[in-house]
């Protein structure tokens, strides 16, 4: 069947090949998309909104692949599969960010246990969840759509065609991006660590002062007011910060960002 189908794609011409080759690489990114790559979204819908990335990409990418037309083989299509799939990885830890972030402030201020999430999904602290959902809504106002579009078609100027990456340059790419994620979610996260390191010093000094004073018990009630305070005097703030990285990632996905 696969050769056939190579035959297939020989017989055809360049012009026609375009969005055939584009689409390998596109609806491999797509599962991992942030906001249309979900779990809650049907595979069917993800197929179908991979074809309407292909039909989008393709008057902006043709050039690029012209420029470097690949013959059809099977080596294509996994090559432009491993292509997507570094693609979708870096869109998705744009959003990972808020996951990363929101568990560290759940940790730092002791709510680590109250999960939340989407049905289908790995649970993760409420704030997390709050500040996932948040973003994914404030990017798809702001135009998640276009931007994501826009990388992939610049993918093509950094990823040939059919070409394999070169595993030094793609792997310190993905290793880059991995920890400026978790540099960038514990920066977010920040003032819930400050705010931790303080209460957690004023109750040390109390409980030297009064040892027989339950200061846990005292203290629990303390920390999740603050930690709702917080929240929402900081979210607005973090999900603007948040925005604006993600629009310069997009824009430039292979610049120095991190």
């Amino acid at each position: 069947m696969t050769q056939a189908f190579l035959q297939m794609l020989q017989s055809l011409g360049a012009m026609s090949l375009t969005p055939v080759v584009i689409f390998f690489r596109v609806s491999a990114a797509m599962f991992m998309m942030p906001g249309f790559g979900e779990h809650a979204v049907p595979v069917r819908i993800k197929l179908i909104l991979a074809v309407m990335f292909t039909l989008i990409v393709w008057p902006i990418a043709s050039e690029d692949v012209g420029l470097h037309w690949p013959e059809p083989s099977f080596q294509v299509i996994i090559i432009e599969a491993v292509i997507g799939l570094g693609m979708g990885a870096f869109f998705r830890l744009l959003v990972q960010m808020l996951e990363i972030a929101g568990m560290i402030a759940a940790q730092a201020m002791s709510l680590s246990q109250l999960f939340g999430g989407a049905p289908g999904q790995d649970p993760m602290p409420a704030i997390g969840n709050l500040l996932t959902v948040s973003g994914l809504a404030l990017a798809m106002m702001a135009g998640l759509h276009v931007k994501l579009a826009l990388a992939l078609a610049l993918s093509y100027q950094a990823f040939h065609p059919g070409q394999l990456p070169d595993p030094t340059d793609f792997s310190i790419w993905g290793i880059s991006g991995l920890a400026g994620a978790f540099y960038k979610a514990f920066s977010l996260a920040g003032p819930f660590v400050l705010v931790s390191l303080v209460y957690n010093l004023a109750l040390g000094v109390i409980n030297k002062a009064m040892p027989q004073l339950m200061v846990a018990f005292i203290g629990a009630p303390a920390i999740t007011l603050a930690a709702i305070i917080l929240l929402a005097v900081s979210a607005p703030f973090i999900l603007s910060h948040w925005l604006s990285f993600m629009d310069m990632a997009l824009s430039n996905p292979f610049g120095d960002i991190w």
